[in-house]
């Protein structure tokens, strides 16, 4: 049984946390191995060499009852430290409790030049069935595993810059996979007997990154009392937070603040795990925008008993067969760390981390200030760009933070005092 909560893990060097992450899983050291150059040279065009981002370890996360130890990769610091320490106190509430609908993605057939675009949508409906099926045949494995079409849906775009046009919606189950490819292929079989229902043309042929009918959702409830620090009450940390989720409920400019929180944690997992963060960003930022105004993908509230109370649902299309998750060797790893079979499992892991960033925010805005903690955490950054090394680096970056100046030309000036540099 896999345990999140290691004691003091930021202290210990890399080789310790190495043979810690194995004392918590299944006893063996994960190989976040390298991706080589070679490998990457199959992947995109044009390859020179790879590029590295810093990979560490959410802790603490406890998601529909079982532990979590989480690989997130990201540049920017406190989101590892942030998200694992709000794990830590929304275990004490039980942790995350999150689900995910079927794993359905929408394919959209664009059709032009039609004559007559109700009688059109008509005959689509009336042929709905045998194209449902002829879709679900067109992919003989996945219809194995139990995905294939499911539904057939018709709109009409009215008043566009080209006039009136039909689009047709195929509904597609992909099970573990992003669905990407499954959904263009599909979507380019069912294009000639389209075209032959309506008379019309058909044009673009596509999966939509607005994938709101693959959701994950989850909630988190943070006892009140486990919110206070210093001289903060967890009653007026609560409240603050709430304060501050209501500010980007309402007000666009912070709403897009506020997401950007969220997908500090969604995007640093779905890079690790291989899957195309940008189709996340696309369809997070669209399905808060859905009912006309950018809004909040989260809530906070308060219960009955005044603990705090998070949720978050987002649609959340990640794979873990296929693509970049299948080539890339610590995309494998961090999925056999996790525990992860299926997509759905990988889903409810990634919204937990959203929704466990977006706490860490709101905390740190609503009482000390959002720059205590990241600035201490960037002034590390800061000094190793200044030229410092080894022991130097907290030094430098301690001395910075105690003066509450984190720049460049004040790391240099702490170096010069040291006597380190010239």
């Amino acid at each position: 049984m896999t345990n999140s909560r290691i004691a003091g893990f930021y202290k210990k060097t890399l080789d310790e946390k190495l043979d810690a992450l194995a004392q918590a899983s299944d006893g063996t050291r994960p190989d976040f191995g390298l991706l080589t150059t070679q490998q990457a040279d199959k992947m995109v065009e044009n390859v020179v060499a790879t590029h590295n981002l810093p990979l560490g370890i959410g802790l603490n996360f406890k998601i529909n009852g079982v532990d979590r130890l989480v690989p997130m990769v990201i540049e920017e610091p406190s989101v590892v430290a942030g998200a694992s320490f709000m794990a830590k106190l929304a275990r004490k509430g039980g942790g995350f409790f999150a689900t995910t609908s079927a794993p359905e993605m929408i394919g959209q057939i664009q059709v032009l030049e039609v004559a007559d675009i109700h009688a059109a949508k008509m005959a689509i409906y009336e042929a709905r069935e045998t194209l449902i099926a002829e879709a679900d045949d067109i992919d003989p494995i996945l219809k194995k595993l139990g995905g294939g079409a499911r539904d057939l849906e018709v709109r009409i775009i009215e008043n566009s810059p080209i006039g009136d046009f039909l689009v047709i919606h195929l509904i597609y189950d992909v099970r573990d996979a992003m669905g990407a490819n499954a959904i263009n292929t599909a979507c380019e079989k069912l294009a000639p007997r389209i075209e032959k229902l309506t008379g019309g043309r058909v044009h673009l042929k596509i999966l939509s990154n607005l994938s709101d009918q693959r959701m994950a959702r989850v909630r988190c409830t943070v006892p009140v009392a486990s919110l206070a620090f210093d001289d903060f009450s967890g009653e007026a940390v609560r409240d603050g937070i709430i304060e501050a989720w209501a500010f980007a409920a309402s007000d666009p400019y912070r709403a897009a603040t506020h997401n950007k929180g969220i997908m500090n944690g969604v995007d640093a997992v779905v890079i690790a795990t291989g899957n195309d963060w940008r189709a996340i960003e696309a369809g997070a930022h669209a399905y808060a925008a859905r009912n006309g105004k950018y809004t909040s993908l989260s809530t906070w509230g308060k219960d009955a008993d005044g603990n705090l109370v998070g949720t978050l649902e987002m649609p959340m299309a990640v794979g873990i067969v296929g693509g970049a998750t299948k080539v890339h060797p610590t995309a494998q790893a961090a999925l056999k760390l996790m525990g992860v079979e299926t997509a759905a499992e990988l889903a409810e892991i990634i919204v937990s981390v959203g929704l466990a960033q977006n706490l860490a925010a709101l905390r740190a805005l609503a009482t000390e200030g959002i720059q205590r903690g990241h600035m201490s955490l960037h002034a590390r950054q800061v000094a190793i760009a200044a030229g410092a090394e080894g022991e130097m680096v907290d030094v430098v970056a301690g001395q910075m933070v105690a003066e509450g100046v984190v720049r460049i030309d004040r790391a240099e000036e702490i170096m010069r005092e040291q006597g380190l540099v010239d």
